[in-house]
């Protein structure tokens, strides 16, 4: 009897090996490289959907306290229509007083019921897991570079903390899957959405006199290395980047062993380029 596959698992795997992104550079020359980068962004903008339109940010100090030799405050301000974003933001006090170099922290996923305030070593006496978190990833680096003297900042990205809708709004499932679902039926995506948001706290460090708006950063670990990537090579006011464990193929993390999510991806992006031309492009 001939082989025959059932497994949807078998299947996409097969599929993943005759891939050939259409992007994947090939050049050997500096003109190469800026006639296909010019190429790329251009497809890979093609397909971000529908992105919201831009409206002031009304930004709102919610608090503010001094702790760890960094004024820490709360923020909160709008992104788009209908959303809004919570931040995080730590000034070093000894360098207030002139423009300093700032970095934009993203967190991961792994971390979804804190978001932003793992990155920002929040305290969380309450739950054991938080401070294991840290210990086990040394994930807090927003509290870490703060400390080492720069302004850092970090929000909750879509679903996440804050933004999370209470935690577990659909039991068993990831908020990510079913927000991208729902993001593709109504014309826009998730990673994009998100791309956005970053982008308006860009608008916002740039707008605060104690940053240094030529000296901006971005670091961020597993799913916040997915964001500081997209940020990066999308937005040049970012120049300096810290991706981490964000360095390997779709092939292997995101079809062969499924370690991904709905906040991580564009419709058709792997048939157009793979994560080393994305790192590429920075």
């Amino acid at each position: 009897m001939k082989k025959r596959n059932l497994s949807m698992i078998e299947y996409f795997n097969c599929k993943a090996e005759s891939i050939q992104p259409r992007y994947r550079f090939s050049g050997s020359s500096k003109e190469d490289f800026i006639k296909w980068k010019s190429a790329l962004l251009a497809e890979l903008k093609q397909i971000f959907g529908q992105m919201p339109q831009s409206v002031p940010l009304n930004p709102e100090i919610v608090w503010e306290i001094e702790e760890d030799g960094l004024i820490k405050r709360r923020v909160i301000f709008d992104t788009e229509e209908d959303m809004s974003v919570a931040a995080l933001i730590y000034i070093p006090i000894a360098t207030r007083r002139k423009p300093c170099p700032a970095i934009l922290c993203n967190h991961g996923h792994a971390f979804s019921p804190f978001g932003k305030d793992l990155v920002m070593g929040v305290r969380n006496d309450g739950c054991p897991e938080f401070a294991s978190d840290i210990e086990v990833f040394n994930c807090d680096y927003g509290l870490q570079m703060a400390k080492r003297g720069y302004v850092t900042m970090a929000i909750d990205y879509r679903g996440f903390g804050e933004r999370g809708d209470g935690g577990d709004p659909y039991p068993g499932r990831d908020k990510c899957n079913v927000h991208f679902i729902r993001g593709n039926l109504m014309g826009s995506n998730l990673l994009a959405l998100n791309i956005w948001d970053a982008q308006r706290c860009l608008d916002y460090l740039c707008s605060l006199d104690f940053v240094n708006a030529d000296k901006i950063g971005a670091m961020g670990l597993s799913f916040g290395g997915t964001m500081t990537t997209w940020i990066t090579l999308l937005d040049e006011r970012i120049k300096a980047a810290d991706i981490i464990c964000y360095s390997c193929c779709f092939k292997n993390f995101a079809v062969a062993d499924g370690n991904f999510c709905g906040s991580q991806y564009l419709p058709g992006l792997f048939a157009i380029c793979d994560v080393p031309d994305l790192h590429g492009l920075i």
